[in-house]
């Protein structure tokens, strides 16, 4: 039976793959284009068991999907529109960033 997901959900499952950043590593170099396990594995700098580990992540929050091709499966974000909305996550976080002022920056280094 399929259900529609509420906000909620949708926001929640977002939230948990972006929670961490190899997840968030993958999602990005998918966003460029779609790519081979094992391509990813090394451009990322981690282990294809590592990989495979977060792109099951990925699949089952509905993010990423396969594509057979020929004898390989290839990965690529299952909807445009998730590129275009990690574009816009991205670019209201550096304009946050940018306006954030630190009083204590001077003594204490922290911004």
């Amino acid at each position: 039976m399929l259900t529609v997901a509420s906000d909620i959900d949708v926001l929640a499952r977002f939230g948990r793959a972006l929670a961490d950043p190899i997840r968030c590593r993958i999602l990005l170099a998918l966003r460029q284009a779609p790519a081979f396990p094992a391509d990813l594995a090394d451009a990322l700098g981690i282990s294809r068991p590592r990989l495979s580990n977060h792109l099951a992540c990925l699949r089952d929050c509905g993010l990423v999907i396969t594509a057979p091709d020929g004898r390989r499966t290839r990965y690529e974000i299952a909807d445009e529109r998730l590129g275009h909305a990690m574009d816009h996550l991205l670019a209201a976080v550096v304009a946050i960033e940018s306006d954030r002022t630190c009083p204590d920056a001077a003594t204490k280094d922290c911004c």
